[in-house]
C-alpha cells in the first residue's frame, strides 16, 4: 500500500521534474551546490582540450559547431511519456566519439545553459547537476562504449550506435541516481528511491536511446562520406 502511495505522488508532481534536465529550484541547495563544484573543474579541463584540438587543427571548429548544433536539436525535442513524464535524446553520443568526452563537457553545458535561459528547459541552480548528467556521464560512457566496441573489431557505424545509444540512457541513470539522492524513499532508501526514478524513465528512455543510437550512425556515416580525412584524423586521435 505504501509503495502504490509513493508511485501515485512520483507520477502526480509537475512532469518537468521528472525530464532528464531537472527544473529550476527542484534540487535542495547543498546538492545543487556539490554538482555545480564537481562539474566545474571538468568544464575548465574541456575548454582547454578544445583550445588545443582549435590550435592543432583549426578545421576542428566547423565539425565542433555541428556537433554542438547536434546536441542542442536533439536534447530540445521532449518527447511525452505514457508515465506522465518526458523525454528526449541527448546527442552527445556522437561527439564523444569523435573528438573524446572532454569537448562535450563544454559543449553539453552550453547547450543546457541556452535551453535553461531561453527554452525553460532545466534551470540555473540545476545547471551542474544536469551537465555532470547529460555533458559528463553520458559522453563518458558513450565513447567508453565506442572504444570498447571497436577494440572489439566492431565496424565504426556499430560503435557510433553503441556511443549514442548508450550516452542516451546512462544518462538517465545518473539523473534517476541524483535525484534519489536528494529524494531518498522513506522506506528502503536511496536505492529504493533510485529503482522508482528509473521505472519512470525506462519505459520511454530505452526505445529512445536505441533510435538515437541509429542517428548517430546515419549522421556518422554522411560525415565520414562527406569529410573523410577529418573523420580519420579524429578517429585515430581519439
Amino acid at each position: 500500500m505504501k509503495f502504490l502511495v509513493s508511485a501515485v505522488l512520483l507520477l502526480s508532481l509537475e512532469a518537468p521534474s521528472w525530464a532528464m534536465h531537472i527544473m529550476e529550484g527542484f534540487l535542495p541547495a547543498g546538492w545543487a551546490v556539490l554538482w555545480w563544484g564537481l562539474y566545474l573543474p571538468l568544464l575548465f579541463y574541456g575548454l582547454r582540450r578544445i583550445g588545443s584540438m582549435v590550435q592543432r587543427d583549426p578545421a576542428n571548429k566547423l565539425l565542433l559547431g555541428f556537433v554542438g548544433a547536434f546536441v542542442f536539436v536533439l536534447s530540445a525535442l521532449k518527447l511525452p511519456s505514457v508515465t506522465g513524464s518526458s523525454s528526449h535524446p541527448t546527442g552527445t553520443g556522437l561527439g564523444a566519439a569523435l573528438f573524446g568526452p572532454a569537448p562535450m563537457f563544454v559543449l553539453g553545458f552550453v547547450v543546457l545553459l541556452f535551453q535553461a535561459l531561453f527554452l525553460a528547459h532545466g534551470g540555473l541552480t540545476t545547471l551542474g547537476a544536469n551537465s555532470f548528467s547529460m555533458a559528463f556521464f553520458g559522453p563518458v560512457c558513450g565513447w567508453l562504449a565506442y572504444r570498447f566496441s571497436r577494440r572489439a573489431g566492431a565496424s565504426a557505424f556499430v560503435g557510433m550506435f553503441l556511443a549514442g545509444a548508450v550516452s542516451d540512457l546512462l544518462t538517465y541513470v545518473m539523473t534517476s541516481l541524483q535525484l534519489a539522492l536528494a529524494f531518498p524513499a522513506a522506506e528502503g532508501g536511496v536505492w529504493a528511491s533510485f529503482y522508482r526514478f528509473m521505472g519512470i524513465f525506462a519505459i520511454t528512455q530505452v526505445p529512445l536511446a536505441l533510435v538515437e543510437g541509429v542517428l548517430c550512425a546515419l549522421v556518422f556515416r554522411v560525415l565520414e562520406s562527406s569529410i573523410p580525412a577529418l573523420v580519420d584524423q579524429l578517429q585515430g586521435v581519439n
